[in-house]
């Protein structure tokens, strides 16, 4: 009988499931569902930052992707799972009562934002960030070491200080908050409850400020000195925290019957999406492993006697077993990658599929047909032109900050700029210079690790733009001048949420034999152009000029 393996993958706009061999790591069936209440743009306000999930389009969506995922798995792999794991977005919190349900799932805060997830890209809390990195700087122990330096808006306290400070209701009924990695297990296993709650390292870490060397979390007088609002959180937070090779629980009665899994299927702990990703990318140190979506997140991991007791400035923390045990787990980012581009898509189609709607010569179907029609084919056909231009032709500089700066350095305050447009700048020479924009970007966060002693040998890059656009893969080759691997799996962090479930559910003995027999081999490769690494050189110049001076308006 084939052991399987079932990996679950909680993106921004949908959930992923992906069914395994645990064995051999072939990739049997996977099936995609999209969220229902966010595809329709409820309880989120761009114009505010604000962007929330209720917690039903999670395990609604649960349940319609593994059913739908049975259709074509072969018949009876459902009672042939041996384990189960999560990956989620993140920093993406809710808070539970005191009895460890959802506020959101209480008929009273139902249609109530603040008592929803607040979701990674929610950018609302940057004043309470703020005051939250000022007064580690203050402390005694700077309590961000180990998170580097600054404490970001997405993230976990100041996200849930600003919807406790904004909304009494919530602040009132809120026993303690949770990351949506730990709730998902936690839901599927009946551990809800404060009482029986336990939380993964890869959050913790990362997020919530949890070190080993200061017992846990910082002491309550450290949050209640910020603002009252947060005294006793703190102390309901579970101090022991768990990595993902470890089991969470069984699934319950209730849910292997929803799932039609087995009762018992072991759950393994969650974490987030792109530190199980980077597993499924045989991350090892000195290969960094890029997650290039909407935004990008990037993880690499080093032996401990390759770090020490140093603290890397300005990444998204430096977590002991974060992403696989016995390494410490390093993580970075940028707030916006391919929601950069998508920005300059609907900037410059708005007019035409503004008339579009308002047309009445064709049929509201049509209508709809055309205008995602040129949605999907703007950003190709601007590749494409934008692509047979030469390096620094256009003579235009762009920032990625269209979503503030996630690292080095975290600063949700700070804006995109473009610098160097004229007459004859026509949209694919603006696009060009949004591509190396980004790719400039991410070679500031491989620069950081470098200038902090962290080894960067080569890249390897997940999600859907590395598969999508040879032009952007190559404009970051030549930029990065390293060579970079693109991941042959589809669905890379659901395979290393399946990784983690085949060794929760015993089939390998450890992650490390687990990641040896299932992670993804490498489908392409990418190698910089000597003359284009060269000409990249000096626009990069240009991109640290024009950060600089950006930085201190922001000031």
């Amino acid at each position: 009988m084939t052991s399987y393996a079932l990996g679950l993958d909680y993106g921004t706009d949908s959930v992923r499931a992906l069914l395994v061999n645990a064995l051999t790591g072939e990739e049997v069936a996977t099936a995609v569902v999209y969220y229902e209440r966010w595809s329709k743009g409820l309880y989120c306000s761009p114009t505010k930052d604000q962007f929330r999930h209720h917690p039903l389009d999670y395990t609604e969506g649960l349940v319609e992707v593994v059913q739908s995922l049975w259709e074509k798995a072969p018949p009876g792999a459902a009672k042939q799972v041996v384990g189960m794991s999560f990956d989620t977005t993140g920093s993406t919190p809710i808070c539970l009562n005191s009895d460890g349900v959802a506020l959101a799932l209480l008929p009273e805060f139902a249609e109530n934002p603040n008592a929803m997830f607040v979701l990674w890209k929610d950018h609302t809390a940057v004043k309470e960030a703020q005051e939250i990195t000022a007064a580690a700087n203050l402390a005694s122990l700077n309590y961000l070491k180990f998170e580097g330096g600054i404490y970001s808006s997405e993230w976990y306290w100041a996200k849930t200080l600003h919807v406790m400070r904004v909304d009494h209701a919530v602040a009132s009924a809120a026993h303690i908050w949770v990351e949506h990695c730990d709730w998902i297990s936690a839901v599927l296993t009946g551990t809800t409850h404060p009482k029986h709650l336990r939380m993964g390292r890869c959050a913790t870490g990362h997020k919530l400020m949890w070190h080993a060397s200061w017992g846990g979390y910082p002491p309550d007088a450290f949050f209640a000195g910020i603002d009252p609002v947060l005294s006793g959180l703190r102390d309901r937070l579970p101090v022991t925290t768990f990595t993902s090779d470890q089991m969470c629980g069984l699934i319950t009665e209730d849910w292997a019957y929803k799932l039609s899994l087995s009762e018992g299927t072991p759950v393994g702990f969650g974490a987030f999406d792109c530190h199980m990703g980077a597993v499924a990318a045989n991350v090892k140190p000195g290969v960094l492993t890029k997650i290039m979506g909407t935004s990008t997140c990037d993880i690499t991991v080093a032996n401990y006697q390759d770090i020490g007791d140093r603290s890397i400035r300005g990444i998204c923390g430096q977590v002991d077993g974060s992403v696989m045990p016995g390494l410490v787990g390093l993580e970075a980012g940028q707030s916006a990658f391919g929601d950069l581009y998508a920005w300059f898509r609907d900037l410059i189609s708005w007019p035409l599929t503004h008339l579009l709607q308002r047309t009445t010569l064709m049929d509201e179907v049509t209508k709809q047909n055309v205008i995602q029609e040129i949605e999907d084919q703007t950003l190709v056909a601007l590749g494409e032109v934008a692509a047979q231009l030469e390096v620094g032709e256009a003579g235009i500089t762009a920032l990625d900050w269209v979503n503030g700066r996630r690292t080095p350095d975290a600063d949700q305050t700070v804006t995109m700029a473009i610098a160097g447009l004229k007459m004859g700048s026509q949209a694919p020479q603006v696009f060009r210079a949004l591509v190396e924009a980004t790719a400039f970007g991410a070679r500031a966060i491989i620069e950081r690790f470098k200038d902090e002693g962290v080894a960067i040998n080569s890249v390897v890059v997940i999600g859907g733009i590395s598969k999508k656009s040879d032009f952007v893969m190559q404009v970051c080759a030549d930029v990065w001048n390293c060579r970079i691997d693109v991941l042959d799996s589809e669905q890379s962090c659901a395979l290393g949420a399946a990784i983690f479930a085949a060794t929760v559910g015993g089939v390998h003995a450890d992650i490390f034999q687990a990641q040896k027999a299932m992670a993804s081999p490498v489908c392409k490769t990418y190698v910089p152009g000597a003359q284009a690494a060269l000409r990249y050189e000096k626009l990069y110049s240009k991109y640290q000029n024009l950060g600089a001076y950006v930085n201190g308006l922001s000031r």
